[in-house]
């Protein structure tokens, strides 16, 4: 087997290091110095570095102006910009445009991916469903006008096919929390239910009629938005019917999730050990102390388990490829690891800086938040092992 990435993964993660080596994760004020959101928006001029460097495009196909590549390609790139916090949606507008590229109609396609790519437009997802707890697909209802239950044709739509008069219009009800870059994107990928319960995709733009935003702000001090649908009319051309569009899309942010997680933990341990072996107590530095050793020790075994769980997720939903139990055991696995071994990362990092940790002029403080917005984050690790749980039930090994 070999376990080495390819030399197109491999280069869209040293192109990812370049564009985020002079970003600082404190140009923005401390979230615990601040009230309401830390800024009103994400870091633009980031963004237009990363549609240069063609990392906004790396899993669309080449026909969309992207180079092709698969969700580890993606989850390298997330590694790099959760090291220094990037404030942008990367990982919410690439999942997006990739589950529209992998099951959406010809007309969508057309329209949004080839501009996503470039970074001139900004998609999200509504993945947190209404209170953050219960599935997101449940949130919202979804009805279609024209047809009684929204039977799909087949080719991703509602009956009537994308634009025709005979496949009328969805009408959407309900509440997500908590989107992410909400007031900041132009379309929103909202998860709903239909009345024969089955999951489908709306591509909604955030100014539609019947779409209302409320702020809210995240432990990392950024803003998101509860959307509200109040009978939003969306064309049948922007819902995704198709099965397991939603699945699939979860599966791949939660992923990306996961390899944020990674990231952010690995910048942690080195500014700990940075800081271990300059601060001296006793005439000795803390990090010659047997007690810190193992503390240390023990994050990093944490690391090597989330990053290896992160592969193994990823390569499955790149792949495909078949294993004891489906691709969503893998990646509860990954994010069960991410979820708690990013807590103990950034809670041993601040015991070992003692009070330093917590000096708002220091940056350590802002992963801490950070870490702990990315282990709620579609859900903590309890729902993961749950989730993990039903599916050992379903597929008993051995």
């Amino acid at each position: 087997m070999d376990f080495t990435f390819t030399e197109e993964q491999q280069a869209a993660a040293e192109a990812a290091r370049g564009v985020f080596a002079g970003v600082a994760p404190d140009d923005v004020p401390s979230p615990a110095l601040t009230r309401g959101a830390v800024a009103d928006d994400f870091d633009r001029a980031l963004w237009a570095r990363l549609a240069s460097a063609d990392l906004l495009s790396l899993l669309l196909d080449e026909e969309f102006g992207g180079a092709g590549l698969d969700a580890i390609a993606l989850c390298l790139v997330l590694r790099e910009a959760s090291k220094v916090l990037a404030r942008v949606p990367l990982l919410e507008s690439s999942a997006a445009a990739a589950a529209l590229q992998a099951y959406g109609g010809p007309e969508l396609k057309s329209s949004l991916l080839a501009r996503a790519g470039r970074g001139e437009i900004v998609l999200t997802v509504a993945a947190n469903g209404r209170t953050g707890h219960d599935p997101a697909e449940l949130a919202v209802t979804a009805r279609q006008n024209g047809t009684a239950d929204g039977r799909d044709t087949g080719d991703g739509h509602g009956a009537g096919g994308p634009g025709e008069p005979g496949g009328g219009e969805w009408v959407l009800d309900g509440v997500q929390t908590v989107v992410p870059w909400a007031y900041d994107a132009d379309f929103v990928v909202v998860p709903a239910r239909t009345g024969d319960d089955r999951s489908v995709l709306a591509v909604v733009a955030r100014g539609h009629e019947g779409v209302v935003l409320a702020e809210q702000v995240s432990t990392t001090g950024e803003r998101l938005g509860e959307l509200r649908l109040e009978s939003a009319r969306i064309a049948d051309r922007d819902v995704i019917t198709a099965d397991g569009a939603w699945e699939w899309l979860r599966a791949l942010l939660t992923t990306g999730t996961c390899a944020q997680a990674l990231g952010l933990g690995e910048r942690v341990l080195t500014m700990t050990g940075e800081y271990a072996g300059k601060r001296e107590q006793f005439g000795h530095p803390i990090a010659t102390f047997q007690a810190v050793a193992v503390q240390a020790a023990d994050r990093y075994i944490d690391l090597r388990a989330m990053e290896v769980t992160l592969w193994q997720a990823a390569w499955r939903i790149t792949s495909g490829a078949p294993g004891a139990l489906p691709a969503s055991g893998d990646v509860a696995v990954a994010k069960i690891w991410a979820s708690e071994g990013v807590r103990r990362v950034v809670q041993t990092a601040q015991h070992l800086h003692g009070g330093f940790g917590a000096d708002v002029d220091y940056p350590l403080h802002r992963y801490h938040a950070w870490a702990k917005h990315l282990e709620l984050s579609l859900g903590p690790a309890a729902a993961h092992e749950e989730a993990l749980g039903d599916l050992l039930a379903a597929h008993p090994l051995g």
